[in-house]
């Protein structure tokens, strides 16, 4: 009998109100090792770490990088089954995801593992057989969800909401009794994959993912009732929208039992960042809270031809550990310190610390493989269901240098991090690496390189040590105005990199919007018919993507013909002369391909007394790229009110990006 959802009535269901216990204890026949040793790799202890305590891994893509001929081999470079590997190395918990089906007309995969629940039901049984649960991970969708896309499965396209509803109570039901009837220990469910903003399945209002949810945590109280329930989002940098989602979903009256989040040092915040947030809905909502996805690169090697996320000269904001064995082991640590001592913390999960390289000597090599079983992030069978990302950039792993096992898929020394943090691990100290220099001075400032630099040991202390830059003229410098410079130094035998901002006196206030808000500036929505709104039209100062400091002027459009609105500052000059303006953009369409041209308006202007007097077109491209708008010869008389704007319109869906470091400077 189909159910129609109610959100104001309490769905059926009993609250697992304990935590299901994690060791190794219920698998017949398995004892973990306890000779798992370490003469190099420092490990401070986390005092207090419970025996219940989630030290998961996401292993979702095993079956089809094993299909491709890759073996794991343990610390002794003997073969074993890589779920023995972890067990004996203290993980507890195995993560997996599933998608309702992730295959096309013709059964090709869409890779990413290919992980339907036949895939999740394969990797429970081995996980089960060593003693570790299961952290089930329901996208509900064909492919991946995450915060830019939570994509209908196919079969639910023309589903009504509450057809919906029905669907992913039956399909979550039949998927749990898989496992079930397997034999499998389930110890958590998520409902959903990052669903920031209350989206998943195609549905957009966080009305209709409270129903989704409730949906979802009926059917798992069903097959599992001891089993938890997680929802799950990310970008926990962004403090108040995880309040106001929290907030949410109790206004909703949405049954679950774990607020999750996931953690990745290089966009998202603090440490001490995410324990607050996390500590404040666990203690108003009466939540458990966990870390549900976390991981750090080891290397910046890429050793499948195809390249990374995370690199050392892209795609992260920040540095907070060296790429190395030791930053690696230090990151997970630090996590799992960190959430066993946020309030109601449970659990810290690393994401993909089993995808390797399929390891063939070319990328024609490599491809066969990842088309044929799915062993790469995506293939070109996801055309189909998502052309604008998977059907355009398919291709390999993208995070192996972050994976536990080396290319060779030989487990590494940091994977003994989960086995060694309840008592700790000793080893000699050895500088790990050495952080670069940042800096940023004005043009009437006298100043000088630093005459140190941090050095990184293995035990994540940092030491000043003195450093020698190559000659670098500073007064040329300062005489070409505003400006940026990447100076190489050597320190303790090793390359180092000043990066060194110049900036002549701005008459701007607040113009990189580092006051958080847009203070000092005055926006204009030139498309009245569409309101502000942080889901679906977004124009104001974030923490996403600064080009410097911490925040930067962020629009977000989610339908087309949305984008239209103007961002300004006037200022009186007193000093007559000829001034010089610039600012700095960058941004990117839905799918990170390059933005056509003839879909954007984009433009710095000048605007003196209320009088256009100049404007220079720039556009954005793609992420991480920032241009420069410079508009020079701009000629004033004392007194003069002067306005610098920014004007930013596209019709296009999906259209983003951030403006920065708007200057207004003298010339003469």
């Amino acid at each position: 009998m189909k159910r129609k959802i109610n959100l104001l009535i309490p769905l059926v269901g009993m609250c697992a109100g304990l935590l299901v216990g994690c060791g190794n204890s219920e698998a017949p026949g398995y004892k973990p090792r306890t000779d798992i040793t370490s003469d190099t790799l420092y490990v401070k202890k986390v005092d207090g770490l419970k025996d219940s305590f989630m030290l998961g891994m996401d292993a979702s893509s095993v079956i089809s990088l094993e299909d491709s001929g890759v073996k794991y081999y343990n610390h002794e470079g003997e073969e074993e089954d890589v779920f023995k590997i972890l067990a004996d190395n203290g993980v507890n918990y195995i993560r997996v995801r599933v998608w309702n089906d992730p295959y096309n007309s013709s059964g090709k995969g869409y890779g990413g593992g290919n992980n339907d629940i036949n895939k999740a039901v394969e990797i429970g049984k081995r996980a089960t057989q060593y003693g570790m649960k299961l952290l089930v991970d329901f996208h509900y969708s064909d492919f991946w969800a995450d915060p830019s896309k939570q994509m209908v499965p196919k079969a639910w396209k023309n589903m009504d909401y509450f057809e919906k509803c029905d669907a992913l109570y039956d399909f979550t039901v039949e998927s749990l009794q898989k496992l079930k009837s397997n034999g499998v220990k389930v110890g958590m469910v998520q409902v959903g994959n990052e669903t920031n903003g209350g989206k998943m399945a195609g549905e957009t209002r966080f009305s209709f993912f409270a129903g989704l949810v409730n949906s979802g945590y009926k059917a798992v109280k069903k097959v599992f009732p001891n089993a938890l329930v997680a929802v799950h989002f990310a970008n926990p940098e962004k403090t108040q929208n995880y309040l106001n989602w929290a907030e949410q979903l109790h206004e909703l009256d949405v049954k679950y039992d774990v607020f999750g989040s996931s953690y990745y040092p290089y966009w998202h915040g603090t440490l001490e960042n995410l324990s607050d947030v996390l500590s404040q809905i666990a203690t108003k909502y009466n939540k458990k809270v966990a870390c549900l996805e976390t991981s750090y690169a080891f290397s910046s090697e890429n050793t499948d031809f195809f390249n990374n996320t995370i690199g050392e000269t892209s795609g992260y904001n920040v540095k907070p550990y060296p790429f190395t064995i030791a930053g690696q082991a230090n990151e997970i640590r630090d996590v799992v310190d960190t959430i066993a001592h946020t309030k109601n913390g449970i659990g810290v999960f690393y994401w993909e610390g089993t995808w390797v390289s399929v390891n063939q000597p070319s990328y024609e090599e490599n491809s066969k493989l990842w088309y044929e079983y799915g062993s790469g992030w995506a293939t070109p069978y996801a055309i189909e269901y998502d052309p604008n990302d998977a059907g355009k950039y398919y291709g390999g792993c993208a995070v192996e240098n972050q994976a536990l096992f080396d290319h060779n898929g030989r487990a590494l020394e940091s994977l003994k991090t989960f086995k060694f943090l309840k008592k700790g691990n000793d080893a000699p100290e050895y500088v790990d690496g050495i952080e670069d220099a940042n800096v940023s001075y004005y043009t009437y400032e006298d100043f000088s390189l630093p005459e140190t630099v941090n050095v990184v040991y293995n035990t994540n202390e940092k030491r000043a040590v003195p450093v020698v830059w190559d000659a670098f003229d500073i007064p040329a410098a300062k005489a070409a105005g505003n400006g940026k410079y990447r100076i190489h130094g050597v320190a303790e035998r090793r390359d180092v990199y000043c990066n060194l901002t110049i900036l002549e006196k701005n008459f701007l206030e607040n113009y990189g919007f580092e006051t958080g808000d847009s203070s000092n500036w005055t926006v204009t929505n030139l498309n009245p018919d569409v309101p502000f709104s942080d889901s679906g039209y977004k124009v104001k100062p974030t923490t996403e993507n600064p080009q410097t400091g911490s925040y930067a002027f962020h629009f977000w459009c989610d339908a087309a013909d949305t984008c239209k609105f103007e961002v300004e500052q006037s200022v009186n000059l007193t000093a007559a002369g000829t001034y010089k303006a610039q600012a700095s953009l960058m941004g990117g369409g839905p799918t990170g391909d390059t933005v056509p041209e003839t879909e954007q308006n984009m433009y710095l202007y000048i605007k003196v007394n209320d009088v256009l007097v100049a404007q220079q077109s720039g556009k954005v491209t793609v992420y991480k790229s920032w241009t420069d708008i410079k508009i020079t010869g701009i000629t004033v008389n004392a007194g003069d009110k002067v306005t610098v704007g920014m004007h930013v319109e596209s019709s296009l869906k999906g259209i983003w990006g951030d403006i920065d470091d708007v200057m207004l400077n003298f010339v003469e």
